[in-house]
This record gives structure tokens, C-alpha cells and sequence, in this order.
């Protein structure tokens, strides 16, 4: 076989071995859900409808969240068809090594690490922010050096963000405890994120000054369509609930529930929001750090602010348990197949969890919130996300000629196949090429040291490849 063929070399699914990867079955459609929302509805709720309102849309900005929301869909119901025709833990990264071989595989793998551990990293000091608002309500304060990165913006005398570091380490503590336990608490939390939101729009809603909606659309269709650009990245959380086919009880009817449902959820909290926020203050001064907070004291209920700042809190607190548990069951299935050491793929005999992957992921996730600023580490979020959309979007396409996959009865296809499935490729495409070039450098030497590895280390100990090395020996 040619050099370039073993790199193209394609994983071999086989539907009898869908229920034997050690990891336990726990999961119903109902958690996936509340997982999908826990990663969607973050802090970015509170804040996201405040800026696109101000800076792009005005108060169409609850168009951009529904616009966004279309335009995800396309790559959520492409990820339900591959999660409900293969249930195997990896998300995109194996549905990719299955239609499109090894290396791009590698190379998308490697782009999601960099997703959910940026992504934990960069909520994770957020949640410090909130919190340190939180407590100083109640006149604690921890010093500055404490509570913020070298180098942040602003802040004088900054060096390691201990609440960042901690609270990342409790999730991970949380998430070895065992995967049931684990959602419980993420759904306590949802729904408790959920009834703050209520409160804050039952609340609002009385104090909406129709006048407050003209103009509709400030800035033309253009503002609309740049505010649905940025609305798009409060919904990628989504992808992370693909990560758990693996652990689900009936992954065929349970998967596209929870990606789908979640997303719809999602999208009826965010242009709620939207449309009340708009309507209670007037777009143009709706680009501040906590526009509902801002609202809240423009009505005189500062009563409720408190509230929010706990909702916030929780918020970002079920996204920490999510993104933290996706990059571990990643980086399970990226080991499993041999391009990663072992270590990662072990799991408990009692929990049926990745304990040592957990940590791993977690330890070193929270140094990275400890002592990088905000600015710097959330860079590479959106980019390995959109790839990611991108290719399983595109994928679908070969998944559907599989030799062994199309002989799986799948609960759920993609519907106005293959147009829907082009149409999400080319609109992820253009997302990306529309990100900021300092994001593009970053992305690429991430790119190169993922190569470096692959090459160094993958390559050598991939497993489908061992098996092929053995083939040929005996032929």
C-alpha cells in the first residue's frame, strides 16, 4: 500500500461492536438534552442579544438568533444521521475517520481538542468574573493577583486566577464521580439557568415600550446578517452532545432528540431574550458588559440582578461540566484507535469513566484559565468548531455510500438530502473564511503541531494501521 493510501486508511465500523466500548449506557433523550442546553445557554445569554442589538442589528437582533439557529440546524441534523448510524464516542472525529480516513481524521481530532479545551479555559474565567461579582455583593474580595492572568487587559498586578484554576478542577472531580451523577447535577442546573431566564423576561416584559423596536433594522440586512454571524457561535455547544452516543441508552432515537431538542430549546431562550431586551432598553445602549443587569436597573428592579448573576453562574457552570466532559470522551476515542498513548483510554472498572483522561484534560485546562487571558485563549473556539460542522456536514455524503453503513437501519436521515447537507458545508465554509486572520495564524500552528505529533507518535501506534502492517505480512 502507498504512502499516501495508509494515510487515507478509513476505520472499520462494525455494528456488532457498537455496545462494547466499556463505557456504560446511562444516558436517556431528556439528559442528552439538558446536556445540549447546558453547553448552548451560557453566559453568552445575558450578554450576546445586548451586543448584536448595539453593534449590528438593533432590535432585528432576535432575527439574527433565529437566522443562526437555521443555519446550525443544517449541521445538527447532519450530526444526529451519523450519530444514530454510528454510536461511537468521538463525535466528529470518528464519523470522519470512518468516510474520510485516518490523517483528516487526525487533523479534525486535533482541531476539536483545541475547541473544548479552549472553550473550558475561556468559560472557566469567565465564571471568576461572575463569581468574584458575586461574592463582592457580600464584601469579599480576593486580592488582584489571585483573581486574573498575567497580561490581562486592564488589570494591574495580575499573575495566576485561582478561582478559574479551582473550579475546573471541581468539575473534572464531579465528572469522575461517574457520568450518571454527572448529569443530574447539569440538569438540576439547566432547569434552574432556565427559570432565572424566565424570571428576568416575566419580569421585563411588562416595561417593553413598543417605540423601542423603530427603527427595526438599523443597519440594513447587512447588520442582520453580521449579527447572526456572531449569534451563530452561542449555539455551537451542540456538537458536544454527539460525543456521548457512545453512553446512550438508545442512541438511534435518543441522539437526534437530544442534538435537535437541545437546539430548539436553545433557540426559544436566546430570541426571548432578544426581543424583550431590545424592547424594555433602547438598542443603542445595549453595548455594555451586562446589558440585563443594565436593563434591570433602567426598570428599578435591581432586586432581580442578583438573581441573574447566579443564573449566570450556573450558566456557565453546566457548560464547564459539558465541554470538559466532550474533550475527555474525544480524547477516549482518539486513543482508543492508538494515535494518543493509552493512558487516555483507560477506564474505571467502577464508574465506567475515563478517570485519568478526566484529570488530564482538566488539569491542564485549568492552568490554561489560571494564567492566559480571556482574549488570548478564546481564539481558537469558533475555527476547530466550524471545521468540524464542515466536515461532517460534507460527510454525510459518503456516509450514505458506505458498503457497510448504508445496511444500518438509521432512525434518521438528513432531510432534502443531498442539498441540505451542501448547503450547511458551503455556509460553514463561509463562516470561516469571515473569521479574523490573527485567528486563521493561530489555527494554523495548531494545525502544525498536531502534524508534528501525528507523524511522530500517531502514525507509528495507529492500531487500524498495525492491523493492516500484519495483513501484508501474511500476503
Amino acid at each position: 500500500m502507498k504512502a499516501s493510501q495508509r494515510l487515507l486508511v478509513k476505520k472499520s465500523v462494525n455494528p456488532a461492536n457498537f455496545n462494547k466500548g466499556g463505557l456504560e449506557k446511562t444516558l436517556s433523550a431528556f439528559s442528552l438534552t439538558m446536556m445540549g442546553v447546558g453547553a448552548i445557554v451560557g453566559s453568552g445569554i445575558f450578554i450576546t442579544p445586548g451586543i448584536i442589538a448595539a453593534k449590528y442589528a438593533g432590535p432585528a437582533a432576535m432575527l439574527s438568533f433565529v437566522i443562526a439557529a437555521v443555519v446550525c440546524s443544517l449541521a445538527a441534523l447532519c450530526y444526529a444521521e451519523f450519530s444514530s448510524t454510528i454510536p461511537l464516542a468521538g463525535s466528529a472525529y470518528t464519523y470522519v475517520y470512518t468516510v474520510f480516513g485516518e490523517f483528516l481524521a487526525w487533523i479534525l481530532g486535533w482541531s476539536l481538542i483545541s475547541e473544548y479545551l479552549f472553550a473550558v479555559s475561556s468559560v472557566a474565567v469567565s465564571w471568576s468574573s461572575y463569581f468574584q461579582n458575586l461574592m463582592s455583593g457580600f464584601g469579599l474580595k480576593l486580592p488582584t493577583f489571585l483573581t486574573a492572568a498575567a497580561g490581562t487587559a486592564g488589570v494591574s498586578g495580575a499573575g495566576f486566577n485561582l478561582i478559574a484554576f479551582v473550579v475546573v478542577l471541581a468539575v473534572s472531580l464531579l465528572l469522575v464521580g461517574g457520568l450518571q451523577e454527572s448529569t443530574r447535577v447539569n440538569s438540576i442546573m439547566v432547569i434552574v439557568k432556565i427559570l432565572v431566564i424566565v424570571l428576568f423576561i416575566g419580569v421585563a416584559i411588562f416595561f417593553v415600550k413598543p417605540a423601542n423596536y423603530h427603527p427595526f433594522m438599523p443597519h440594513g440586512v447587512s447588520g442582520l446578517v453580521k449579527g447572526a454571524s456572531l449569534a451563530f457561535y452561542a449555539y455551537i455547544g451542540f456538537d458536544a452532545v454527539s460525543t456521548a452516543s457512545e453512553e446512550v441508552k438508545n442512541p438511534k432515537r435518543n441522539m437526534p432528540i437530544g442534538i435537535v431538542g437541545s437546539l430548539v430549546v436553545a433557540s426559544i431562550l436566546y430570541v426571548a431574550m432578544a426581543a424583550v431586551l431590545v424592547g424594555v432598553v433602547h438598542y443603542s445602549k445595549l453595548n455594555v458588559g451586562d446589558p440585563v443587569a443594565y436593563a434591570l436597573a433602567v426598570i428599578h428592579q435591581n432586586w432581580a440582578a442578583g438573581i441573574v448573576s447566579l443564573g449566570a453562574v450556573v450558566g456557565m457552570t453546566t457548560v464547564l461540566i459539558v465541554m470538559l466532559y466532550g474533550g475527555t470522551r474525544l480524547l477516549f476515542a482518539i486513543s482508543r484507535d492508538g494515535l494518543l498513548p493509552k493512558v487516555f483510554r483507560t477506564v474505571s472498572p467502577h464508574t465506567k469513566v475515563p478517570v485519568k483522561s478526566t484529570w488530564i484534560f482538566g488539569i491542564i485546562a485549568s492552568v490554561f484559565a489560571a494564567v492566559i487571558p480571556l482574549d488570548k485563549i478564546a481564539e481558537l473556539v469558533n475555527i476547530g468548531t466550524l471545521f468540524a460542522f464542515a466536515m461532517v456536514s460534507i460527510g454525510v455524503l459518503f456516509l450514505r455510500r458506505h458498503e457497510t453503513l448504508q445496511q444500518i437501519n438509521s432512525s434518521f436521515k438528513v432531510p432534502f438530502y443531498p442539498v441540505l447537507p451542501v448547503v450547511s458545508f458551503l455556509a460553514c465554509i463561509y463562516l470561516m473564511l469571515n473569521l479574523q486572520a490573527f485567528t486563521w495564524h493561530m489555527f494554523g500552528i495548531w494545525l502544525v503541531i498536531g502534524i508534528v505529533i501525528y507523524f511522530a507518535y500517531s502514525y507509528r501506534h495507529s492500531r487500524i494501521r498495525a492491523g493492516l502492517r500484519v495483513k501484508e505480512s501474511k500476503s
